[in-house]
C-alpha cells in the first residue's frame, strides 16, 4: 500500500504529529513503530514507515531525553589497532543514525585500577542508554558485573563460538574455527613448520585463534613446537620485532599465522629486509582482512572479519535492548578464509 503525500505538507521541519496525519494514524502509533514497541501490525508499520520516509521525519532527541528515554549510546574500547577502532565507528555509527541515536565515543586504558568508576561516570555524565563493548572491556567479569548491577544495558563484542553466558546479549566470532581453517590451509600446501605470533593475551581473541591452530596440528600429527609460538601485540612493531627474533633463529619456518593482518604487514615488512622471499621461501597469512592486507605487497592471505557489519549488528542489538527492555538473542560471526598471494605451496611440494 502506497501513502502519497499531500502538496500541502509542511515544508518546515518535520514532526510526529505530521507524520501521524499523512499516515492515518495517531501520533502514539507513530511513536510505537519508530521506537520498535512491536506492537503494531504489519501494514500500519508500513504506512507510518512511508510517511517518514516521505516527510524525511526525524525522531526529536531533546524531546525523548525529555521524557527520559535514551538518546545516545556509548562506544567503549581499549585497542592499539586502529583499523579495528576505525571499522567499530563506522558500524556503530551508521547504525545510531539510522535510528536516530547520538554516539559517545570514550577510548580507556582497560588495566587503570579505576576503570569501573570510569565506565560508570561516564554514564552518568554523558546520560546515555547502553554501552558497546568491544574486547578487551567485554570481556572483564568485573566491569559486566558493575553494569548489570546498575541495570545499564550493554552488548558485548567478543571472540567464542557461542555465547559465554546469559549476562546479556552479544556478538560472539568464531576465530577458533577460523583459526583452525587457515592453518589447515597451511598444511594442505605442505608447510609443517608454522611459526604462531599471537596478540595481547587479554584478548580472548588471541587465546582462541591460538586453540585453532593448535587443533590443526593435532589433527594432523604434527608435533607442536613452542618455541615456534611467540606471544606479542596485535601490531605492525610487534609483527616487525618478533619477525627478525624468528628469522634470527634456528627455526626456520616455513610459514607464519599472524594474529591480526598488522602482525602480518610487519612480517612481511621483516621479511623483506632479510631478503627472505614472500611466499617463496615464507608464506604469511593474517586475520580480519583489514586495509593492511589489501595494502601489502603481496596482498596477504587472512580472515574476513566484517568489523563494520558486526559493529552495526551490535548497535542493533542494543538499540533493540533498549526500547523493549528486555534482552534479544546474540548472534555469531564466522570469518572466512581469504587466499592472496602471499602464500604458496611449502618448498618441499615445489
Amino acid at each position: 500500500m502506497k501513502t502519497s503525500v499531500d502538496k500541502h505538507a509542511p515544508k518546515s521541519k518535520a514532526t510526529i504529529k505530521d507524520v501521524a496525519k499523512l499516515a492515518g494514524v495517531s501520533f502514539k502509533t507513530v511513536s510505537r513503530v519508530i521506537n520498535k514497541e512491536g506492537t503494531v501490525g504489519q501494514e500500519l508499520q508500513e504506512k507510518v514507515m512511508q510517511a517518514v520516509k516521505a516527510l524525511n521525519y526525524q525522531p526529536n532527541l531533546s524531546a525523548r531525553l525529555l521524557r527520559g528515554a535514551a538518546s545516545s549510546i556509548g562506544f567503549i574500547y581499549d585497542n592499539p589497532n586502529s583499523n579495528y577502532v576505525i571499522d567499530m565507528q563506522k558500524g556503530i555509527l551508521g547504525e545510531c543514525r539510522r535510528q536516530g541515536y547520538e554516539l559517545v565515543i570514550h577510548p580507556c586504558d582497560s588495566k587503570a585500577e579505576d576503570i569501573i568508576d570510569e565506565v560508570l561516570n561516564m554514564v552518568d555524565r554523558s546520560q546515555v542508554g547502553g554501552l558497546v563493548l568491544t574486547p578487551p572491556m567485554s570481556e572483564m567479569p568485573e566491569v559486566l558485573s558493575a553494569l548489570s548491577k546498575r541495570k545499564i544495558p550493554f552488548v558485548r563484542i567478543l571472540s567464542g563460538s557461542q555465547p559465554p553466558d546469559k549476562k546479556g546479549p552479544c556478538i560472539f566470532i568464531d576465530d577458533r574455527t577460523a583459526a583452525h581453517k587457515i592453518t589447515q590451509y597451511l598444511i594442505d600446501l605442505g608447510h609443517k613448520s608454522i611459526a604462531f605470533l599471537g596478540g595481547e593475551e587479554a584478548h580472548k581473541s588471541s587465546i582462541e585463534r591460538l586453540e585453532g591452530y593448535k587443533a590443526a596440528l593435532k589433527a594432523n600429527k604434527i608435533p607442536l613446537d613452542k618455541k615456534l609460538i611467540i606471544p606479542g601485540e596485535y601490531s605492525f612493531e610487534s609483527g616487525v620485532k618478533r619477525t627478525r627474533q624468528l628469522l634470527a633463529s634456528n627455526l626456520k619456518p616455513t610459514a607464519v599465522f599472524a594474529c591480526n593482518d598488522e602482525i602480518a604487514a610487519g612480517t612481511l615488512f621483516a621479511a623483506r629486509i632479510q631478503g627472505v622471499e614472500v611466499p617463496q621461501q615464507l608464506s604469511i597469512v593474517g586475520f580480519e582482512d583489514s586495509p593492511f592486507s589489501r595494502q601489502a605487497w603481496p596482498n596477504l592471505t587472512t580472515a574476513q572479519q566484517p568489523n563494520t557489519t558486526i559493529a552495526e549488528r551490535a548497535t542493533g542489538l542494543l538499540i533493540d535492548t533498549i526500547r523493549a527492555h528486555r534482552d534479544v538473542e546474540s548472534e555469531g560471526f564466522y570469518p572466512q578464509l581469504i587466499v592472496r598471494d602471499s602464500t604458496c605451496p611449502a618448498p618441499s611440494k615445489r
